[in-house]
């Protein structure tokens, strides 16, 4: 490794925590964030960890393997922030990184192990959006991964107990996250290694049988434990539908057959720089290449057969594919040898884009100097200085180092971040909507803390991030009721869509739907008391 790399892999790991980790919890929850927060925290306020409520109804979407794993987070760190599920997803960012360069470096150099583990961390979609989110995604992704990697190691072994045990195991790990996805990944790979290795006595052995008995025993525990809290019928119907949604049966031909034309681009966008490496595949040795080395091989191989289910499906979004994209990038970084090895015209073009992109970035980091905007940011002048000093030094370092473009590119990837995390995110927590939806929720959960009887009346939007906030600053259930009201009680009310209900206002309660603007009131109808439901069904 020469001196120049070594250099640029010290600073990569010097940045990395600093561009992971500055501002983290500044924004406010998205809802798909609310979902699993709330959850997590309505299962340590009810005391029930077996079967997950929302807004005191049953949520069925999700098993709530990843719901634990977020509230042992919360329960080590004591508070109910932002950061917290999103330390959680950078902790297995990390060590999903960690996955990738572990395993590649088994079938190649460890400078290209480090490039694809580097490249996951620092493509567009992770380093930009889900490496900031206290989302699912990267913590089943990285279960998933290790699923596959575990196939294909066990299999050169010819190590078919670990193989069927190991993969099925953490198939029923990936299940208790994200329900049947992971079963489907399952049962794709499996198939289309062993047929394409033509080793059908191990797939029909008894060690698959017990591989598959031993992920519906754990899944099965579960469910069982599930039973003495509520009825299966409804969980399970759930989980069915839930993997139905977004192909043709929701959408319609139309959609589909657009989807069809639409979905390699938008994946191309969304994973970028590293996406371009789909330049590399047009060359006429192309396969000849891929069927040179068995582990990349399987690395196509695994990627084709399941990203099927995504290109064929309407209203997917990126984050979803995040186990399949170091299958991708290990795919085209391998190509990239091979074609510099040729000092092919693809090479050398996919080196100039990257170089131009490398350009933008320092134009970028010009802007806090002079953009007035940005200068609302404390500091701004010392940070956009060491920004466009540091992306220029790269700049220069890319046409002097030639053998380690790569790097400095991802070195430049991570300053990029931090120049984000430092001007872009606090600027947009300055004009956010959901920065005021969660000021107002807080400031009035705050003043009603003690109120006993507050409730989300009916159907009411009430969007998830509001109702955590709530929750979290109450440390009670905020519960959707249908019925049973009692004059005094407390509501949360749409007015437009319950016009004839007579209460008296106590504060408004902006939201992220649509903008929309909610009441808090205080019931004055004197009604027929009625019972109130424990857990009814609502669909989210």
């Amino acid at each position: 490794m020469s001196f120049s790399t070594k250099i640029l892999l010290a600073l990569f790991v010097v940045l990395l925590l600093p561009a992971l980790l500055i501002n983290l919890g500044l924004m406010s929850f998205i809802d798909d964030e609310g979902i699993r927060s709330l959850v997590a925290l309505e299962m340590r306020l009810s005391g029930n960890y077996m079967a997950p409520t929302m807004n005191g109804e049953w949520y069925y979407n999700k098993p709530p393997l990843f719901n634990w794993i977020l509230l042992g987070y919360y329960q080590v760190f004591g508070v109910w922030e932002e950061w917290v599920p999103r330390l959680a997803t950078v902790v297995s960012l990390l060590g999903y990184a960690g996955t990738i360069y572990y395993f590649f470096q088994k079938h190649g150099s460890v400078r290209m192990a480090l490039v694809n583990a580097m490249a996951f961390i620092t493509c567009g979609r992770v380093l930009l959006w889900d490496s900031q989110l206290g989302l699912i995604d990267i913590t089943f992704s990285w279960v998933t991964f290790l699923s596959f990697m575990a196939l294909y190691h066990a299999f050169e072994k010819k190590r078919w107990w670990t193989l069927f045990l190991l993969t099925y195991l953490l198939t029923a790990v990936g299940f208790m996250m994200k329900g049947l996805p992971s079963v489907v990944f399952q049962g794709l790979t499996l198939s289309a290694w062993f047929a394409y290795k033509r080793a059908w006595r191990p797939f029909f052995s008894l060690a698959h049988v017990a591989g598959g008995l031993l992920a519906m025993a754990l899944i099965g525990l579960y469910y069982w434990q599930y039973s003495h809290y509520h009825r299966l019928d409804e969980i399970l119907l759930t989980l069915f539908s839930e993997s139905s949604k977004r192909t043709v049966a929701e959408y319609g031909w139309w959609k589909t057959i657009l989807h069809l034309f639409t979905f390699p681009f938008e994946m191309v966008y969304h994973f970028l720089p590293w996406s371009l490496g789909i330049l590399l595949v047009f060359h006429r040795k192309v396969w000849a290449w891929l069927r040179e080395d068995p582990f990349v091989f399987f690395l196509f191989l695994v990627f084709a057969v399941n990203i099927v289910l995504y290109w064929t499906s309407v209203g997917v979004y990126p984050r979803y594919l995040l186990m399949h994209a170091p299958l991708l990038f290990g795919v085209f970084f391998y190509l990239l040898e091979k074609h510099s090895a040729e000092k092919s015209l693809h090479a050398r073009t996919l080196e100039a884009i990257w170089g131009g992109l490398l350009v933008l970035f320092f134009a970028a980091s010009l802007l806090p100097l002079f953009w007035d905007r940005l200068q609302l940011t404390e500091g701004y002048w010392w940070k956009g200085g060491l920004l466009a000093a540091m992306m220029g030094a790269l700049v220069a370092a890319y046409w002097r180092w030639r053998e380690d473009r790569i790097f400095v590119l991802l070195l430049a990837l991570l300053v990029f971040r931090l120049g984000f995390n430092w001007f872009v995110l606090p600027d947009r927590h300055r004009e956010d909507w959901g920065t005021v939806c969660k000021e107002k929720a807080v400031d009035l959960a705050t003043l009603l803390k003690a109120e006993p009887r507050l409730f989300i009346y009916k159907d009411t939007g009430m969007t998830i991030s509001s109702s955590f906030y709530f929750t979290a600053v109450r440390q009670r259930i905020l519960e959707r009721k249908y019925s049973g009201f009692e004059e005094g009680d407390l509501i949360i009310i749409d007015p437009i869509g319950y016009p004839d209900v007579d209460w008296e206002p106590v504060g408004e309660l902006p939201i992220r739907f649509e903008k929309k603007v909610l009441q808090v009131g205080r019931f004055r109808e004197r009604v027929e008391r009625g019972e109130i439901p424990t857990l009814s069904k609502h669909t989210f």
